[in-house]
Order: C-alpha cells, then sequence, then structure tokens
C-alpha cells in the first residue's frame, strides 16, 4: 500500500492544481532520485520522468503547471516518502496536514505492529494502573476505561492518569494520540530494519562468492570496489541499527519516570531522526527489495551478471546513503 512505503507518494495528497499530476505519484528509483511516475500498468511497465523534465510533457500547462512545478520540485531532495518524513516536509512547506489519513499508516500496517506495539504501550499502561493493567492491551484500551458506564470509575482513571503524567485531564487523549503516533513510528522503522538486515546479509554472502570468483579475481579494481560496497553496508547496518538502541536506552529511561515533560524530550529525540532513519531504509530497501526481484534466491547469477548488477544498481546512490546515515548518527549528540 502506497501509504506505508518508503518510496512512493501519491500525489493526491498535495495541493497541486492540474488534475493530471494529481493522478501521478512520485517515486524513488533504484538510484534514489526522485521520479514523476506519469502511469504505471503490468502491461505498459512504469513511466518516469525526473521533475526538471515535466515542461516537456505538459508544454501548455501554464501558470497552473508552473505553480504546481515549484511545489514537486521541493520534493526532489526529501530522502523518503514515509508518512512520517512527508509530515515533516508538508509541515514545513505550510501545507495543512491535520487528520489526513492519507498521511497515516494503513489499518493493516498498524494490526500488524501490535505485537510491537505493546513494548511501548504496556509500560504505560502498567505504570498507570498497575494490576489493573492485565485487562488493558493497548492505548485504545486505556480510553475504552474512560468510557466506563460508571462515571465515578472513568473519572477515577482519568485523574490518576492525569496525576501521573503531571497534564491537565483535556490534555489525556492528545497526549494518548502523541505518544501512540511517536512510538508506531518507532515500531515501524524498526519493523523494516529488522526485515532488511538479514536481507543485506544475504547480499554480502552472494557478493563474497563473486570475490572468489576468477573474473573478479584478476581485476583488483573491481575487487577493491567490492571491497568498499561491503565494507559500506556493514557500516551503515551497524551505524543504523545502534541508533535503534540509543532510541531504546532513550525509552527505557522515559519509562522509569513517565511524565508529560519526559515525553516531550523523547518525542523530540525520535521526530529529529525520522527522514534521516526513513531516507536510509529507503535506499537500503530499495537496493535489497531489487536484488531479491532480479535473482530470486542468493545463490543464482554468474559471476559477471552478479558484478554487473552490483555496479550497476547496488553502487550508485551507496554513498548518498552513507553520508545521510553519518548525518543522522551525528543529531542530538
Amino acid at each position: 500500500m502506497v501509504k506505508d512505503s518508503l518510496h512512493l507518494l501519491g500525489m493526491e495528497i498535495l495541493p497541486l492544481r492540474m488534475p493530471a499530476l494529481k493522478r501521478a505519484r512520485l517515486v524513488k528509483n533504484n538510484q534514489l532520485q526522485t521520479m514523476v511516475e506519469l502511469f504505471h500498468d503490468d502491461t505498459a511497465g512504469s513511466g518516469q520522468v525526473l521533475t526538471e523534465e515535466l515542461p516537456g510533457f505538459f508544454p501548455q500547462g501554464g501558470d497552473d503547471f508552473k505553480a504546481d512545478l515549484i511545489l514537486l520540485k521541493k520534493f526532489d531532495d526529501v530522502p523518503s516518502f514515509d508518512v512520517y518524513s512527508t509530515r515533516i516536509t508538508l509541515r514545513e512547506l505550510n501545507i495543512p496536514i491535520d487528520d489526513h489519513e492519507a498521511l497515516r499508516l494503513s489499518e493493516a500496517k498498524r494490526e500488524e505492529l501490535t505485537e510491537r506495539m505493546k513494548t511501548f504501550t504496556h509500560p504505560l499502561i502498567g505504570h498507570v494502573y498497575g494490576a489493573e493493567a492485565q485487562s488493558v492491551d493497548d492505548l485504545q484500551g486505556i480510553l475504552g476505561m474512560f468510557k466506563d458506564p460508571d462515571p465515578k470509575t472513568a473519572l477515577a482513571n482519568l485523574r490518576k492518569m492525569a496525576d501521573s503524567l503531571g497534564i491537565e485531564l483535556m490534555d489525556i487523549p492528545k497526549f494518548l494520540e502523541d505518544y501512540g503516533d511517536i512510538f508506531l513510528s518507532l515500531a515501524f522503522f524498526r519493523d523494516i530494519l529488522d526485515k532488511t538486515v538479514p536481507t543485506i546479509h544475504q547480499y554480502l554472502e552472494w557478493m563474497a562468492e563473486l570475490r572468489e570468483s576468477f573474473v573478479v579475481k584478476q581485476d583488483r579494481a573491481q575487487d577493491n570496489m567490492l571491497a568498499k560496497i561491503e565494507a559500506d553496508l556493514t557500516d551503515i547496518t551497524g551505524s543504523i541499527t545502534g541508533r535503534f538502541e540509543s532510541f531504546d536506552r532513550k525509552t527505557n529511561d522515559f519509562w522509569t519516570d513517565i511524565n508529560a515533560e519526559r515525553f516531550h524530550e523523547v518525542r523530540e529525540l525520535i521526530t529529529a531522526h525520522h527522514r534521516t532513519v526513513g531516507g536510509v531504509l529507503c535506499g537500503l530497501t530499495l537496493k535489497m527489495e531489487h536484488w531479491k526481484k532480479k535473482f530470486r534466491n542468493s545463490g543464482a547469477g554468474g559471476p559477471q551478471q552478479r558484478l554487473e548488477f552490483t555496479r550497476s544498481e547496488v553502487l550508485p546512490g551507496l554513498d548518498w546513503i552513507k553520508d545521510l546515515e553519518r548525518r543522522g548518527s551525528q543529531i542530538n549528540k
């Protein structure tokens, strides 16, 4: 689904003036360029052009097209089109996004992440309700307790949570919404990382076989290229995994003394990393998914095929991913 994607953005959510552009979408290609996909189907494939090439397809666009082009160019350098990074971009452009369902993960994805979310919801529930927490499974369960048929019980639950968090009664629904959303983003990105890292390891094993081939052993330049790719992927993977471990430490510290101020600090920390984490994961998943699709299994492809794929599909943009991860790892240091 597009709204759960890191590399696709439906342009219907943007305030574009031309209906033809609203039907298109932004796509990150395997070289991590932002492309405008004008059409896509199983028969004709994908019709992608750079933003700067659009005038050739809309020669009579006029003022509406020029205004849309200015807006679209602002997305050229956005590293990922996940909903969290996109929200930040739209806020910076002063485009209203309040309650925009297109900028939330799909219901199916939220359900898929339910188990991961328990890591974040149960500490809050247990902190506020103690033994009662056994009957509450998620943040919606907390809201359900507030709707208790007994007004006194509902009010007591509200006051208990407000006192614990140091906030006003009327602020609890907004706090729960923010709490759920920020940790859902963390669960979403962590899920992608955990699914991508094993594929990277498989790819590196596949590439190690290539380095043992006669084709590479007789060409030091090619071997050096492969060694650099291996080192870069290992460094990037280790660095972004370390960032998630840092998030874990910060959230564990927060749960030892849950209050609104400390949650604000955790939220600001995680939000500050959204775009770099999203961009790095977007780049890694695009390349690894393309590898899996191209070779189907980790034993496929002769040395020349492997070498050409790595040189043309994995290498381009890898320095960009590495630089983005380097910059991301420096946030809040």
